[in-house]
């Protein structure tokens, strides 16, 4: 699951790029959903939301989670995708969350549902249908989407259900990290343990594999066909525990993409991955 310097050249390439039209997208910015303490030692964190402009409050919500390793990433990066699904009819929902090495995953996901609870406390003043969260992420943002999606302890702790109806998936990493990090038998403290810890017990304890049941949100899961070998067989795998549950997932394998292509395919606006998500999200 090696991530490499392309992620640098990806980032650089989407923050001199051109946003969608302003004319039919209200960009809210720099909001504040948990503020420093919220979360006992965690930081204060900021979320972009783009609304369509005659949003009436029954547009559905994608939350966005970035990825980046676990380490590295932010939300601005990704302004482009939250225009374009505005523009679609998504109300989008971009977000910021603590990084490693000064936070680790378990912070990462209960930041990510506090995230999701502000969402649903707070986006009918934007437009948005706070029955219709959907959260998705890329890379590790995937990891985290899919944890906080099958693990209802995230919200336990913030003393509310779990308000996600569905969960979109692109390319995400981690879906099976204990297996990864047993395979892999990183020195202690380095790459990916950085985030994961050195214990097992919290690689297992944040692998979303080992939580499915038939109470999860139904979940729009895409892969690249040339994507990296660690996000390969993890997300094999879990996807031969969920047919378990759902003998016919929603599972698009884009052959030829690569990992980065995965999420930067989203700048062209006619792409079919738009037309997956907007008919997994029932928009109208």
């Amino acid at each position: 699951m090696k991530f490499h310097s392309g992620y640098l050249a990806y980032t650089m390439l989407l923050l001199i790029s051109f946003s969608c039209s302003l004319k039919r997208v209200q960009r809210s910015k720099e909001i504040t959903y948990m503020e420093k303490g919220l979360l006992e030692n965690l930081p204060e964190k900021q979320l972009n939301v783009f609304a369509p402009k005659k949003a009436d409050g029954k547009q559905p919500v994608m939350l966005f989670i970035h990825g980046g390793s676990w380490q590295s990433g932010n939300k601005d990066i990704y302004n482009f995708l939250g225009a374009r699904l505005a523009r679609k009819g998504i109300l989008a929902v971009i977000i910021d969350y603590p990084l490693s090495p000064d936070y680790q995953v378990h912070d990462m996901a209960k930041t990510s549902a506090q995230a999701v609870k502000w969402t649903e406390e707070n986006i009918n003043t934007y437009g948005g249908d706070p029955e219709r969260i959907f959260v998705s992420g890329h890379s590790a943002g995937g990891h985290l989407a899919s944890l906080i999606s099958v693990r209802n302890e995230y919200f336990d702790t913030l003393g509310v259900e779990n308000p996600i109806v569905g969960t979109i998936l692109i390319d995400a990493a981690g879906l099976d990290m204990h297996w990864f990090l047993k395979e892999m038998n990183y020195e202690p403290g380095t790459k990916y343990l950085r985030a994961f810890t050195d214990d097992s017990l919290v690689w297992k304890d944040t692998s979303p594999i080992y939580y499915l049941d038939e109470n999860d949100p139904p979940m729009l899961i895409m892969m690249g066909g040339r994507t990296l070998p660690g996000i390969e067989k993890t997300t094999e795998r879990f996807l031969e525990e969920y047919k378990k549950l759902e003998p016919e997932p929603n599972f698009h394998l884009q052959k030829r993409k690569k990992h980065i292509p995965m999420i930067a395919q989203f700048f062209y606006t006619p792409n079919r991955v738009y037309k997956w998500i907007e008919e997994f999200m029932e928009v109208k």
